[in-house]
């Protein structure tokens, strides 16, 4: 995404935000649990896009870019508000629906969201890209620059600490 004048930028910008906007918001609600918090996040995202667009390389989509932004930027908002996350998910967990993907979905992504805070930031970025995401091993790899044999051994850890229902395939 190296465009050359700020327009072209601008015209870019404005091209990502109406293709995709909704789906970085949508990561960003489902990490943030909060609707007015997801709409900032989704704005931060598209704000360090505007500023540091040039560093896109095009080796993965530009949804697989942004999605990479948005969950780091969630993950390191969470992280920064000192755990406070925690009481929204126990919340949820008291309010579970069956929403989007069935009950079975729904019960690894909340089972998902409790062994978050027991592993380290690119473990929770690597088990929310394949395990909420349902990106294969090699797209895990290629979003957050490490070898696949790096994110199998993260995400098997990571599934040691649920059990079978989080194995990886």
């Amino acid at each position: 995404m190296p465009p050359r004048s700020n327009e072209d930028r601008r015209a870019v910008l404005r091209e990502l935000y109406v293709k995709y906007g909704g789906s970085v918001r949508e990561r960003c609600r489902y990490l943030l649990k909060d609707e007015s918090r997801a709409e900032d996040a989704m704005h931060d995202v598209f704000a360090r896009v505007l500023v540091h667009g040039d560093s896109f390389r095009a080796e993965a989509s530009p949804l697989t870019w942004l999605m990479k932004i948005a969950t780091h930027h969630c993950l390191n908002q969470l992280r920064s508000e000192g755990a406070a996350w925690r009481k929204w998910f126990a919340r949820d967990e008291a309010a579970r629906s069956e929403g989007h993907g069935g009950a079975e979905a729904m019960e690894t992504r909340d089972l998902v969201r409790k062994l978050l805070a027991r592993v380290d930031a690119e473990t929770q970025a690597a088990a929310i890209h394949y395990h909420v995401d349902g990106m294969t091993l090699e797209e895990v790899a290629a979003v957050l620059g490490r070898s696949v044999p790096t994110v199998r051994k993260r995400l098997e850890h990571f599934a040691e600490l649920g059990g079978e229902e989080l194995s990886v395939r």
